[in-house]
């Protein structure tokens, strides 16, 4: 095969730098057969999507939680509608971590190492500077054809040029060590920007999805060397409603990991500003971006106010996140809601509880029936979502679920951060209280299949944060779509979808001037009280009251909610955003504060 040449001054540039470890890239990769199809002429701009971590289907588990279902949605929307956007992520050797139990099926963290079959090799290996060493990337691609997503370029440091140090980069997902998440931003951020200039791709606008890329715009600082030309390229998805939840790192190990790319210290403290020893991610990427979104209309709003006595930021929107309703859906059921034949409706979600009931028998031993009420918390385990609210009453949560005359059945499930002792402690003292419970159970191994199977099986979705913690909390709009009914605080995207006791339950929240202690006691009764009162009562007692919330539930989260709305948004209000028009806004917002 003919040597192609490059098809930039830069990519030559490296070419000539590294012949040994580029040459067989050009040799074999086609750049204009990345894309099955022709773009739509709305989204021709092209774009490059950075995350840490894409959930886009079982097989691939290089995903933790929420940040990934939006990445994967995303990237399934992009392409059902022909848009020009590629995926940067990370291949992660042990992805995020297998959930196991120990001989006392207490919670046990196990890495397992992972091999994909349907990966495509692409050739490419080229050199990255982190730590002030050399280190080989290898790029893996994604083709659209194998899951139906817009093409996703993996980048791998294991690889047997690079040390072991250099190795173990892409390991681990969220490393615990702190040089190893810098030279993990490092790899995705400055890497994946590297790798598109390598491979001659075009690309108009670098999306960031949350800050971890940061080190991608000290790349194209360093390349363009003038900063309004990154602020013309780069926009930003923030997704943590609070400061202390925002990565932060110290300016002096970030220099000494080379996360800056040969952008000088005294820029960077300016980037940091009023601090003068750590860099927070999320300013610098405010100040460094043309444009950025929150995640619901809620979470913008606690954003624009987070950040608002810092200088020098962008524009901060709400794009409200969502999911990709081609993968979640069940034909079946959206069938017989269109059809309305609510008998076979009836009956389709009572067959999709018969299909988690026999993983809940199989992990758990405990045999569960559909025709009763089943409750579901499932998501990412983290003090603030209150995994075991329901639990703080013991005494009155036994009176519900041993009631035979109204029973219920109740599932918890969720991956904890493998060293937040405290989210384990949670998730172990939940199987403690419930083991004996023939109708109560926590199951492990929280991914893709199992998430569908628990928002397929569910009648009630609950989701109970402290408010203005959850910036989305996509996991119910899915349940959603699969008829369930969400019993949730109003945080999130909840707001702008609930109508309470029409297509959810809303639960009161306590006043915002008192304790936490206080909030959360006050809002577990309330919780108690409405399962009591309203969420049970009407199950049972008025099953033509509960049908008909399924089926507005079902209808109210489409099209609103599909992650179609959201990858046309950022292109409407991101990518396709004059620099003018921001510039313009900004100074606008100055003169009136």
């Amino acid at each position: 095969m003919r040597w192609q040449k490059p098809r930039n001054r830069i990519a030559l540039e490296l070419l000539l730098s590294q012949p040994v470890l580029l040459k067989p890239f050009f040799m074999s990769f086609n750049l204009d057969q990345l894309f099955p199809y022709s773009f739509d002429k709305k989204y021709n701009k092209p774009v490059a999507y950075f995350s840490m971590e894409f959930a886009i289907d079982q097989p691939l588990k290089i995903y933790s939680g929420g940040l990934g279902f939006l990445a994967g949605s995303h990237m399934r929307s992009a392409f059902e509608l022909k848009q020009n956007v590629v995926g940067i992520g990370i291949l992660w050797k042990y992805g995020y971590y297998d959930q196991m139990r120990n001989r006392d099926l207490t919670h046990q963290v196990s890495f397992i190492e992972k091999n994909y079959s349907f990966l495509t090799d692409t050739g490419i290996v080229f050199p990255l500077t982190i730590h002030n060493h050399e280190v080989h990337v290898k790029a893996w691609l994604l083709k659209p054809e194998v899951f139906n997503t817009a093409p996703v370029f993996l980048l791998s440091t294991d690889l047997p040029e690079n040390d072991h140090l250099a190795q173990t980069i892409t390991h681990r997902l969220y490393d615990p060590h702190e040089s190893a998440r810098v030279a993990q931003s490092i790899l995705l951020g400055a890497g994946g920007a590297k790798l598109l200039d390598v491979i001659g791709r075009e690309t108009q606008i670098y999306h960031m999805n949350e800050g971890h890329a940061l080190p991608l715009c000290f790349y194209l600082w360093n390349k363009l060397k003038d900063i309004e030309e990154v602020r013309k390229r780069v926009v930003f998805t923030t997704h943590t409603p609070e400061k202390a939840g925002n990565e932060e790192r110290n300016i002096g190990l970030l220099e000494v990991m080379s996360a800056f790319q040969g952008v000088p210290r005294a820029d960077i403290e300016k980037l940091a500003e009023p601090d003068t020893t750590n860099l927070s991610f999320t300013l610098a990427a405010l100040r460094m971006a043309n444009v950025a979104n929150g995640v619901s209309q809620l979470h913008g709003e606690v954003s624009r106010q987070m950040w608002k006595d810092f200088s020098g930021i962008c524009e901060i929107l709400s794009i409200t996140n969502a999911q990709n309703h081609t993968y979640w859906h069940d034909a079946e059921l959206d069938e017989y809601l269109k059809r309305e034949k609510d008998d076979f409706l009836v009956a389709r979600k009572k067959e999709m509880k018969r299909d988690l009931f026999k993983t809940v028998a199989n992990q758990t031993g405990k045999l569960f029936d559909e025709n009763v009420l089943t409750i579901v918390w499932a998501r990412r385990f983290a003090g603030y979502k209150r995994a075991d609210l329901l639990l703080q009453n013991f005494e009155r949560f036994l009176k519900i679920v041993n009631n035979s005359e109204l029973p219920v059945q109740v599932i918890w499930a969720g991956k904890p951060y493998p060293e937040d002792q405290f989210a384990i402690d949670i998730f172990n003292s939940i199987y403690w209280k419930t083991k004996d419970l023939p109708n109560v159970t926590i199951l492990n191994g929280y991914e893709l299949s199992l998430s569908a199977l628990l928002k397929r099986g569910a009648d009630v979705w609950l989701n109970n944060p402290r408010l203005y913690r959850e910036a989305s909390g996509t996991s119910g709009m899915t349940a959603a779509m699969l008829g369930a009914i969400n019993l949730s605080i109003p945080d999130g995207w909840v707001p702008e979808f609930a109508q309470d006791k029409e297509n959810c339950f809303i639960i009161p929240v306590a006043d915002d001037q008192l304790s936490v202690e206080e909030k959360d006691a006050l809002e577990r009764e309330s919780l108690l009280d409405l399962l009591e009162h309203e969420v049970i009562p009407t199950y049972y007692r008025k099953p033509k009251t509960w049908l008909k919330m399924m089926k507005r539930s079902m209808t109210d989260v489409l099209p609103q909610f599909d992650s179609g709305r959201m990858a046309r948004e950022y292109y409407e209000l991101l990518y396709n955003r004059s620099v003018e028009r921001v510039a313009s806004r900004l100074r606008e917002a100055v003169s009136q504060a």
